[in-house]
């Protein structure tokens, strides 16, 4: 309401009646038929509110089923030198697919199969994951992550569920920008809930003891997410092959950790150090600064 009343869409003593006209002040705001515009933070906080309103309301069936191999060289939690690899792959709406096709179900509007109402969602999802440790004697630890992930829709569906897409960004992930704050590729969005359904990410950290149970480290993150096979056709968004690795962000920063024996309480602060979103050329140590970091707080390790 206050939003609508500093533009003059409804008086001073006026209130938006709901949901009826507080959904058309938001279409018009977002069709671009009121003062605002784009780069105004009014509208970016009316696209957050549209945006948040879609991801807790739309509905989405899953059936899926999965396989996941996991296998752990790490002989006890104290454990300084070993390696984790996990892998997952995942394959949804198969079943209800082959079921709609051969009971002569019709499709929606949409071309889709409906069940209780809802399209289903089709895809097949594999994530890889690896994690290796190195002692260095003590508490002094080099450790490395890397990791992928894929999901591809097909069939019924062109977009992957939002809760089954991938972000990037966090305290366990690319420290330097917030979660969910990256990406995809290059695009320069506004929305709150940045996913899509490639991901790449790296991590390198030096861990080394200070004094007592207090911990330091140093970091390097690489990586981001992107759009493959969807329904999505930004350029700046979508995956084209290797030229599209220019647009992995880089975050490096440094941390302190404390630790309790049963947990680690860990803080680190992340720094933009290649940030794909800006303008190429103007894409290293832009927003090098303390005023532009990211202020972590996390238990345990990231990694």
């Amino acid at each position: 309401n206050t939003i609508a009343q500093n533009i003059n869409y409804i008086g001073n003593d006026e209130t938006l009646t709901f949901p009826a006209q507080a959904q058309q002040f938001i279409n018009d705001v977002l069709g671009n038929n009121t003062s605002l515009s784009p780069t105004d933070d009014d509208f970016i906080l009316v696209n957050n509110i549209e945006e948040r309103k879609q991801r807790l309301t739309e509905n989405n069936l899953i059936f899926s089923s999965s396989f996941d191999y996991k296998k752990d060289k790490r002989d006890n939690i104290f454990d300084n030198d070993f390696s984790i690899f996990k892998f997952r792959v995942e394959i949804a709406g198969n079943l209800l697919q082959n079921i709609s096709r051969i009971s002569g179900k019709s499709k929606n509007a949409n071309g889709n199969y409906e069940v209780f109402g809802v399209a289903f969602s089709q895809y097949v999802k594999t994530e890889v994951d690896y994690v290796k440790y190195f002692s260095q004697g003590g508490n002094n630890v080099l450790a490395f992550r890397s990791y992928f992930g894929i999901a591809i829709p097909y069939g019924n569906s062109n977009s992957i569920p939002f809760a089954e897409s991938f972000f990037a960004g966090g305290p366990n992930d690319n420290r330097a920008w917030t979660a969910y704050n990256l990406g995809p590729g290059s695009s320069q969005t506004t929305n709150e809930f940045n996913e899509a359904n490639l991901k790449i990410h790296l991590s390198a950290e030096q861990r080394f003891n200070m004094f007592g149970n207090l911990r330091g480290a140093l970091f390097i993150d690489a990586g981001n997410i992107w759009n493959v096979l969807d329904n999505v056709e930004d350029d700046a968004a979508t995956f084209g092959g290797l030229d599209s690795l220019k647009d992995i962000a880089i975050g490096s920063g440094f941390g302190l950790r404390y630790d309790f024996r049963f947990f680690v309480l860990r803080g680190d602060i992340g720094f933009k150090t290649y940030d794909p979103s800006q303008p190429e050329g103007s894409r290293w140590f832009k927003k090098y600064n303390f005023s532009n970091a990211v202020y972590n707080i996390g238990i345990n390790y990231p990694f």
